[in-house]
Formats: C-alpha cells, structure tokens, sequence
C-alpha cells in the first residue's frame, strides 16, 4: 500500500467514532486539545448506535426522586454477582474505576442533553440501577456529535486504521485507509484506540471460539477489531478474550420507519418522557417500540414459561437457557422462530416475565410487541395456521410444541391462540475481549509496560474487566473515553517538554 503524509499535526488522535471515542474526543477538546477523531464508517456512532441504549449506575437524581439509597461500592459488589461462575477472571481494578466514575459521567451525559428514564431493576442488583435512554440509542451520537462539533473537533470519516507510527520508541500517530491508499495522522501527545470489540472479525473469534460463534453474525458488522490486531504487532495482548455475550439471540430489525429518522433532540425525548409518566402505558408504549433502531433480543424467561425454539422447518432446535443462542447458528440460514400457545402468552404480560429489554419502556412485554413489532408476531388458532404463517411444517411444528415444558400447574393440552415470534438470529452483540491497560488506560505492552503514547478505550480497552448485565457496556464506553483523555492531559502536563514520557 502506497502512504503518503496527511493533514497538520494534532495533539491527539482518536481512532473509533463510537461512544468511547466520542466522550474521549470531548474530553480532551474541553481542556484545550487540538483533536482528530477517525472512524471507519461513513458515518460516526459505532456499536454504541446499535445499542439496546441502558446506562446503568448508582447515585443519580432519577434514584433519589425514586426514593433509593445507593453507592458505587454497592455497585461494584452487585456486579461480581453477574460473573460469580468466573470471579477470579475479572479485572476488579477496572470495575472500581467504571462504578465510581459511573455516576459522574451519567450527569456528563445528561447535562449534554441525552435523557433517561428509571431507574429500573434487574436483579442480581439489590436496587433499580437501569436507567433507558429515550428514544432511542441514536440520542448518544446525535448529542455527543453536537458538542464535538461545538469545540471545533476534526472528524474524518471513512477511514480505518492500518498501523501505528513511532517516533523514537513512542506510539506519535496512526496509518488510515479510504480503501484505496494510505494516509498519516500524527499525534503529538498520544493515540487512542476505541475501534470497539471483535464481533466482526473471525480470524480473531477463531483464535478463542468454536465454530458456534466464530460463525455467528456480528450485530454491528463495523466490529472488526482492528485497533486490537494493530496493537497486538507491537506487544499488546487480549485478555479474557474466550469470554463474549455470543452468540446472543435477537429479532431480526424492526423496518425503518419515519419516526425512526426524527432527529432524537431534547424536546421530543421530553414529551416521551412526560407521556411515559402521566398518559395510558398502553398508549404510550407501541409509540416508544416505534423509535427502537436496535435488534431487541428475547430473554431466557420466555423459555421458562414454556416457549419453544425451532428452525424455519418447525423442528426444534437444542436450547440451553444459560445460552439460550448457542445452537441457533448452526441451524439452515441461522433463522428461528420462537413458538407458544396462550398459556404461555398469558404469562408474558407482567415482570419479571418479559420478552425483552428495551430503552424508554424498560421492559418489553408480549403486548407490546404485538402492538408494535406486527412484522415479527405471527398469531393462529391453529398450529396448522400458524405453520402456513412462518413457512414451516405443520407436523414438524406440533411436535416441537409438545415438546414444551411449563412451569408447574400449567400443564395439559396446548391452548389456542398460537404464537410465533420471529425470525429470530443468532448474533454477536459484543464480545468481552479486550486490550490490557492499566488504571490510566494505557496500553499494556509484551512485558507488561505501557506502550508510550498508547491509550485504549470502550471495548477496545477493556482490560478483561467481565461486563454482563444491561447497561454496563455502555457505561464503560463512556467513562474510560472520558478517563484515557484525562490520562493523555495528565502525562502532557506532568511531562511537556519530554514527549517520549507520554
């Protein structure tokens, strides 16, 4: 590949325009920087866009009117309840970082003009930390973008990382690409990846998964990995890197709708804020899963109450409910239908019996999908009906059903109506692996020490810190884009004249 030299020197350079490299990008203009911010995309959002949109945290103003005393070391011990199986793993360091610096960022986030609503619960926490943006998770780019553009932030798009560049032993800028030929971006201070998780690149699953995910779909097809391939020649290693929220069902996209292009400002995610609060939740609710640009996934409560998984043909499809996913790619065309008769419907109306999680109603029930996901509900009153309705086999379907297992007193014959959720996939959403960095987000090289120069953010950086349950991903990408620009002005001021210190 030819490179030829680009453009001015800038004091930092932000790879990845999701929201790790957003926030960074912010940070680190508020204090005086000269920033470029580059993303591969046409266009600047990352998995952060694709996102369900929770933001979870302790000590907010919606917890206090909600009249609930929370900290972040509460925070901090609830979330080694999600990964108790595989503790030792963790990086704790990090999840102090991520819930002590939480609560801040999430005003961060609100003072910029992004709104929430809850707190909602989902245990294991001990209170309801789960707060939903409105509309949708589109309102992270849209405002964030807004304030880069405010501080004068240079944003190129359309350009991927192929390398990094050194100026005596420290990381002073990057190589990109438009797809045709190679390009400089130099950093006087220091580089930061937030290029986002691997979910998208198979030679990297190949190298920690069976073919069960490294053949899973990525949610976010941009989730290539490339900051961590490009770090990994210079020393930086993944850790926990066989960890991934894959492969991870979710309904095939709602299609685009207008209300999905309204510009998610202030005012319109009030209104929805206020309707939510003080009109009908039956009206409110079909016109909040309107605005929902994300690929909901369902919950493995719907296989408790006595769904059933089958393939396009009907037949049933292995289910683990720890990994309710894990079979499905394997599959003909990797495409599923979730299957039920009404007395499971029944059950589905009221927590904790939800079919997903989903920004500004929290909770997703059958109701409201049948007002408002019409493309992916199937109804029959009979099994023969229902099968002509999702192209399946008739026999195939009825004996998938009586394969269903109910909760205790609910059994007996099959009850119409019948239901069919779907297609649904088996997909990638995020995986766990990421870089090693230290506190300070540096990236760690082959003997463990920073790389000069060289920082890491969001999934990019995530430092093997285990980050289950709604709302955590996001949170990091958040804080650590904030943390690793604060970090890169830190080295700049305790160092200014001895670049190779940064």
């Amino acid at each position: 590949m030819n490179i030829t030299a680009g453009g001015k020197e800038h004091d930092i350079v932000i790879v990845g325009a999701g929201g790790a490299g957003m926030a960074a990008a912010i940070e680190a203009a508020r204090s005086g920087m000269d920033v470029l911010l580059v993303e591969k995309a046409p266009q600047a959002g990352g998995t952060t866009a694709w996102s369900v949109g929770s933001y979870t945290t302790s000590g907010t103003e919606h917890q206090r009117r909600a009249g609930i005393e929370d900290s972040s070391e509460a925070h901090f011990e609830d979330m080694g309840l999600f990964n108790s199986r595989v503790a030792a793993t963790d990086n704790l360091a990090l999840r102090r970082l991520l819930t002590e610096e939480a609560p801040a960022t999430f005003r961060w986030l609100t003072d910029l003009g992004v709104t929430f609503i809850g707190p909602n619960l989902e245990p294991p926490h001990r209170v309801a930390r789960m707060h939903n943006v409105i509309p949708n998770a589109g309102a992270f780019p849209y405002f964030l973008l807004k304030e880069c553009s405010r501080l004068g932030v240079t944003i190129e798009c359309g350009r991927e990382l192929v390398d990094l560049l050194f100026t005596d032993g420290r990381v002073s800028g990057v190589v990109v690409s438009d797809g045709s030929a190679g390009e400089t971006r130099h950093a006087r201070h220091a580089v930061i990846l937030a290029t986002g998780d691997f979910a998208a690149n198979a030679r990297i699953k190949a190298r920690f998964f069976g073919p069960e995910v490294r053949d899973a779909e990525p949610v976010n097809p941009l989730a290539t990995g490339e900051g961590i391939e490009v770090a990994e020649r210079y020393g930086a290693t993944i850790v926990n890197g066989h960890h991934a929220n894959a492969p991870r069902m979710r309904f095939v996209p709602a299609p685009s709708n207008w209300m999905q292009r309204i510009p998610p400002a202030r005012v319109l995610a009030r209104m929805i804020g206020w309707g939510l609060e003080r009109l009908p939740h039956q009206l409110m609710r079909p016109v909040v899963m309107r605005f929902l640009t994300t690929a909901l996934g369902p919950e493995p409560t719907l296989f408790r109450c006595g769904a059933v998984l089958v393939d396009k043909r009907g037949a049933a499809v292995e289910l683990e409910l720890g990994h309710i996913a894990r079979h499905l790619p394997a599959t003909d065309g990797n495409i599923g239908y979730i299957v039920f008769d009404g007395r499971v419907a029944s059950q589905l109306e009221t927590w904790p019996n939800f079919v997903s999680t989903a920004p500004g109603v929290a909770y997703a029930y059958l109701r409201d999908y049948l007002s408002a996901r019409k493309d992916i509900c199937s109804v029959a009153n009979t099994i023969e009906d229902l099968a002509r309705k999702i192209g399946a086999n008739a026999g195939e379907l009825r004996r998938s059903l009586a394969l269903a297992t109910l909760p205790d007193g609910m059994n007996g014959p099959a009850t119409a109506p019948y239901y069919a959720l779907g297609p649904v996939r088996g997909y990638v959403t995020i995986t766990e692996g990421g870089l090693a960095v230290n506190e300070r987000l540096q990236v760690s090289g082959a003997a463990g020490e920073p790389v000069p120069g060289l920082y890491a953010a969001g999934s990019c950086g995530q430092g093997g810190m285990l980050l289950e349950g709604h709302g955590h991903h996001i949170a990091w990408a958040f804080v650590s884009g904030r943390l690793a620009a604060r970090a890169v002005l830190r080295a700049a001021q305790e160092a200014p004249t001895d670049r190779g210190a940064v």
